[in-house]
């Protein structure tokens, strides 16, 4: 996803879905790269929350796709209780424009607290004192050409396919009369070829899909399809029709045929074509998808290339010392950070990269992957 660099809004994430079930390390096992990410995305919480000291605010987004990521790898269940009470405690700061546009409602957040609740042993019905599956379908179009579509509740709307995937997740998990206008919405979101875009057509348009719009709306995503995957995979039985089915065959279709020879996928375009490169965000994400869907070969090879981003054990008397585990965006980050170690101003990329690519690193171990 590049310089966007989603919060699985995404995020981040996803991706993401609840991860296969891991058996941990034994205490003298030796450590192996999921543990050692594990081990680092642990340290990045200070009272449940990631505090981004650049900016010196408390990122609760970030925060979430931390969680996700321990929840996938199965480890620090204690982390990630923390983590979910600190984004309860302060859901209204995460979901709405909080001081400065209370009234405001951001329905990609609030899609995505109501996963982190459902994943994660909470109750979305009662998350910091608020009803999220409520306040989630208030955001939930009802009818018409844009039934089942999310939306803010703000002068502007950023809603996007990301938390598109994440609302489907939520109100299906939550048997919410809306889940199937929900879901239909997401599918429209991919394209004939079988990846899914970022962003939805203009609200005044009639037709909403991603066959409909003009090829400027349709521009592939890599991330945003394995985080849409990951979404569809993880619904109950009761909703994962033909069309779901499909649409998961479609975009792993997709994700398979756009693995570059050394294993990396590319991030999404963004604004600027020409930066699109193979980053350990998309190729994370991509394996995450993929190994879940019993992909096995492919899951594994992209894994790879992102343990070669991962901070080694050994590093004590380097620049990277404490940083073990760590997973940086690019080759360039990672040989930066061996003079200059992780600086404040690097230090949100690397979380960024770590919680999103760390959950494929399960699939290096022997059996690992398998449907």
């Amino acid at each position: 996803m590049q310089h966007r660099l989603r919060t699985l809004t995404a995020s981040l994430c996803a991706t993401l879905v609840a991860g296969t079930v891991l058996v941990g390390p034994s205490a003298s096992a030796a450590p192996t790269a999921d543990s050692r990410a594990s081990g680092w995305l642990t340290r990045q919480l200070t009272g449940g929350v990631v505090h981004n000291d650049q900016y010196d605010f408390d990122d609760y987004g970030l925060t979430v796709d931390v969680a996700f990521a321990l929840e996938a790898l199965d480890r620090a269940p204690k982390k990630v209780r923390a983590a979910r009470e600190a984004v309860a405690a302060n859901i209204e700061a995460y979901t709405t424009g909080g001081e400065w546009a209370p009234d405001d409602v951001y329905a990609g957040s609030v899609a995505k607290a109501v996963v982190l609740a459902q994943r994660t042993g909470g109750d979305p019905r009662d998350f910091g004192g608020v009803d999220l599956v409520e306040r989630l379908e208030q955001r939930v179009q009802a009818r018409g050409p844009l039934a089942g579509r999310i939306s803010d509740k703000s002068e502007s709307d950023y809603a996007n396919v990301i938390g598109q995937s994440f609302a489907a997740e939520a109100l299906a998990r939550a048997k919410s009369p809306l889940a199937d206008e929900a879901i239909d919405f997401l599918l429209l979101q991919q394209c004939g070829k079988g990846f899914f875009r970022l962003n939805f057509n203009e609200l005044t348009t009639a037709d909403q899909g991603c066959d409909d719009a003009p090829r400027s709306a349709r521009t592939p995503d890599n991330d945003v399809t394995a985080i849409a995957v990951l979404g569809l995979d993880a619904l109950p039985k009761s909703h994962r029709s033909k069309a779901v089915r499909s649409a998961i065959a479609d975009g792993k279709r997709w994700l398979v045929r756009q693995q570059r020879k050394n294993g990396s996928f590319d991030g999404g375009p963004g604004d600027d074509p020409t930066l699109v490169i193979p980053n350990a965000n998309s190729t994370g994400l991509a394996s995450w998808a993929l190994g879940e869907l019993g992909v096995c070969a492919p899951a594994r090879k992209a894994a790879r290339w992102v343990a070669r981003l991962q901070v080694p054990g050994g590093v004590a008397r380097t620049p990277l010392a404490g940083e073990t585990g760590a997973i940086a965006f690019d080759r360039v980050g990672y040989d930066t950070a061996k003079t200059d170690g992780i600086t404040v101003e690097a230090r949100d990329q690397w979380r960024r990269a770590s919680a999103q690519a760390a959950p494929a690193l399960r699939w290096l171990a022997r059996g690992a992957c398998r449907r």
